[in-house]
């Protein structure tokens, strides 16, 4: 025993050396050619550039989501994922050179001392911030700061004469990873996740207690855009939907063993209804959360394939501080499913996917979608046939809607002019419009979008120079209505319908009352959503789907 103890001790220890061998072999060859370009070559040289661009360049060989990140990057992207930064509790926004509060944290230092939606920020630390084409970088690197300290701003109001001080003194802001819950009828609660954060199972927690609190009993979560987050707060979330020791994913790679992640007893909907929305945008965590609740058939998921991102990055800091985010496993699903799709033809392939994807009409029709029999899987309660191969296909397939948004709002929502003319409505008649509609629900039921709002749309964003960006059609409607006062515009743009005066309904909502209210108002003409009310709100329908006797 000793014996062959010591044996396996010599074989390890001279596959080390080798490998050592082999590696300082390669270090000394990378660094004899730095030096003699360093020496010879015929410009002078940024050394510390020409390293990065090399460490870029090998990790992009390697897997498209290994990565580096610079000294100066590393905060910037913990910062969403821990949760919180040190600030003033406002989000803004930038409109003719000029800073637009959009609202204040609730129990923020900015909501305390007194700052609204619609102030305009002229000056931080007297310095002049209006006109001077300043970014939202910028701004942001001004008024963030050292936890305790003061910043100094002066504020314009509407109906105030002349300027407001004011001393704001930093502190820590929660960065929320749920965008909006609300109850959607006696039974039912929707939540919006943006991302696994950090924080994300106390936030979900602290609405869980209070859904339960007021009768909901079945849940739409909404996946749809979450690019991910922490593989602990993955395996947290799943964890309030399944029973006691069930597996929510393993991970493996060649230099990492097989790590299982099972759940345990203390979940607060294992008995609940669940449907999970799911689109191209949902990657990572958000398809552990997926891969789970569809194997162990706890849950029903609508959408459109999601994005597959199945590897596993940890972490290396490097001695500038920098760091290096290296691909060290891949995530499976309980039933073996590989969630990461192919990337061996190259990333310039795999960055084209989606759009291949959307060219090969997969965003449109599920008979573009074909999966080979060894992509087939059987999940581990009923039986039901799911597929691997790259992302987590839906059980039931809702097409990507091309025909709701016509080109022109299509047009002017990619160049910003619809958000620039919804901010400006809301500064104008933001007084009237909270007068007129006491609360949320006063505006969801009351408010409408009429032609004259539209023909305003129209006037304004044609004021804004967009004629370039038009077709024919539509350049006839502007010779048409260059007074602006025929309406025959709203018609030949194809404004007039209800998916557009409710988007444009929700859009007010958010810069009136938050996010939530956005989702809630934008979620009534969401025919993947309409979709997952009529599935959850129908028993008989919901466990037929999932093959449940």
């Amino acid at each position: 025993m000793k014996r062959t103890s010591l044996f396996l001790i010599l074989i390890l220890h001279f596959k080390f050396a080798v490998f050592s061998q082999i590696s300082n072999e390669q270090v000394y060859k990378f660094n004899r050619v730095m030096d003699l370009i360093s020496m010879f070559y015929v410009d002078t040289i940024q050394e510390n550039k020409l390293v990065e661009k090399a460490i870029i360049s090998v990790l992009k060989d390697l897997d498209p989501h290994s990565i580096y990140v610079s000294k100066e990057d590393v905060d910037e992207m913990n910062e969403p994922l821990i949760g919180s930064f040190d600030g003033i509790g406002i989000t803004y926004n930038l409109f003719h050179d000029t800073v637009y509060v959009l609202s204040t944290f609730q129990g923020g230092p900015s909501q305390r001392i007194g700052i609204q939606a619609g102030d305009r920020i002229l000056s931080i630390e007297n310095e002049n911030i209006a006109g001077i084409g300043i970014s939202s970088e910028m701004v942001k690197s001004r008024l963030e700061g050292t936890k305790g300290s003061a910043v100094n701003i002066i504020i314009k109001r509407n109906g105030i004469t002349g300027d407001l001080p004011f001393s704001i003194t930093r502190e820590p802001i929660p960065i929320f990873s749920i965008d909006a819950a609300y109850q959607i009828n006696q039974k039912t609660g929707y939540v919006k996740l943006n991302k696994f954060s950090a924080t994300t199972i106390d936030e979900f927690n602290l609405i869980a207690k209070k859904l339960k609190k007021d009768g909901v009993e079945n849940i739409i979560l909404d996946l749809r855009d979450n690019g991910g987050g922490y593989l602990k707060t993955a395996i947290d979330l799943t964890d309030q939907f399944l029973d006691d020791k069930r597996l929510i994913v393993y991970t493996q790679g060649v230099s990492s063993p097989k790590a299982e992640y099972f759940s345990t007893s203390k979940g607060l909907f294992k008995d609940c209804r669940l449907v999970v929305l799911i689109d191209e945008g949902t990657a990572s965590a958000s398809e552990i959360f997926s891969g789970a609740i569809q194997d162990w058939d706890e849950g029903l998921i609508i959408g459109r394939r999601s994005f597959g991102k199945g590897l596993v990055q940890r972490p290396f800091h490097l001695m500038d501080g920098s760091l290096i985010r290296l691909t060290i496993a891949r995530y499976y699903t309980p039933t073996g499913r590989l969630i990461q799709k192919p990337y061996t033809n190259g990333y310039d392939n795999y960055s084209n996917d989606l759009y291949k994807r959307m060219k090969h009409g997969e965003f449109y029709s599920s008979d573009s979608i074909h999966f080979s029999d060894s992509l087939k899987y059987l999940t581990l309660s009923e039986k039901r046939t799911v597929y691997g191969g790259g992302g987590i296909m839906p059980d039931i397939f809702i097409p990507m809607d091309t025909t709701s948004f016509p080109q022109f709002y299509q047009k002017i929502i990619k160049d910003g002019t619809l958000y620039d003319f919804i901010l400006s409505y809301v500064d104008q008649n933001r007084n009237k419009l909270m007068k007129d509609y006491i609360g949320f629900e006063a505006f969801k039921k009351s408010y409408q979008i009429d032609d004259e709002f539209l023909q305003s749309l129209v006037k304004y964003s044609i004021l804004e120079n967009i004629q370039d960006k038009l077709s024919n059609e539509e350049m006839l409607a502007v010779e048409i209505n260059k007074s602006f006062e025929i309406p025959n515009s709203i018609k030949i743009f194809n404004l007039d319908n209800s998916n557009v005066k409710n988007n444009l309904k929700a859009l007010i909502a958010r810069d009136l009352y938050g996010d939530k209210e956005y989702y809630e108002i934008l979620n009534m003409t969401d025919d993947t959503f309409l979709k997952a009310v009529e599935v959850i709100s129908n028993e008989k329908q919901y466990n037929s789907l999932l093959h449940i006797n």
